[in-house]
């Protein structure tokens, strides 16, 4: 896209402006790239989606290529090897999450035959538009990621709160949340 395109205030930089033009807000139905979002989503709470954007690779190599099965049987070991990696956050709660979240992530895909069909029910099976004021920001939360991160919690899931679990459905494009004057919005509709 050339680089005059209207795109969201945020997409700045060459990765940035990569990544929204490619996935953020496409709408995701493979559980495995579901599961990568999810995991990589709850690494980024309380920081910047350009640093987790920037990591992603090391976080691929660091964990199974975002395989939840593999992901789930990691050791004590493996988990500590994962905590020297400089490549990723090394933040204790956030690597052991990402094993608890495999398992439980494994368990609603035994439950609904898929992730995809279990997720995608909390805004109907189709994206949400939401249009809002010219250059009002997306929201945070919205009603649907409380109802997501609640269920998520009561199956045993972490770093799944309502803010994380809105900025996952923006990401795999639950909701589209694109401005409505950049050249994503309708393409992602």
């Amino acid at each position: 896209m050339a680089d005059s395109a209207k795109r969201c205030s945020w997409a700045t930089g060459a990765a940035m402006i990569a990544y929204h033009d490619r996935e953020w807000g496409v709408p995701v139905h493979d559980d495995a790239v579901l599961f990568e979002f999810l995991l990589l989503e709850g690494a980024q709470a309380g920081l910047s989606w350009s640093t987790i954007l920037a990591k992603r690779e090391n976080y691929r190599k660091a964990f199974a290529s975002f395989d939840p099965a593999r992901i789930a049987r990691f050791s004590e070991s493996k988990i500590e090897r994962i905590l020297r990696d400089p490549g990723i956050v090394r933040n204790r709660l956030k690597v052991r999450g990402a094993v608890r979240n495999a398992k439980a992530f494994l368990q609603i895909e035994r439950e609904f035959g898929t992730f995809d069909r279990y997720v995608w029910k909390f805004v109907g099976g189709k994206p949400l538009c939401k249009r809002r004021a010219k250059n009002a920001p997306p929201p945070a939360t919205s009603p649907e990621s409380d109802e997501l991160s609640a269920d998520l919690k009561k199956r045993g899931f972490t770093f799944v709160g309502s803010t994380i679990c809105y900025s996952f459905m923006q990401a795999v494009g639950m909701v589209n949340d694109h401005a409505m004057t950049c050249f994503r919005f309708a393409k992602c509709r």
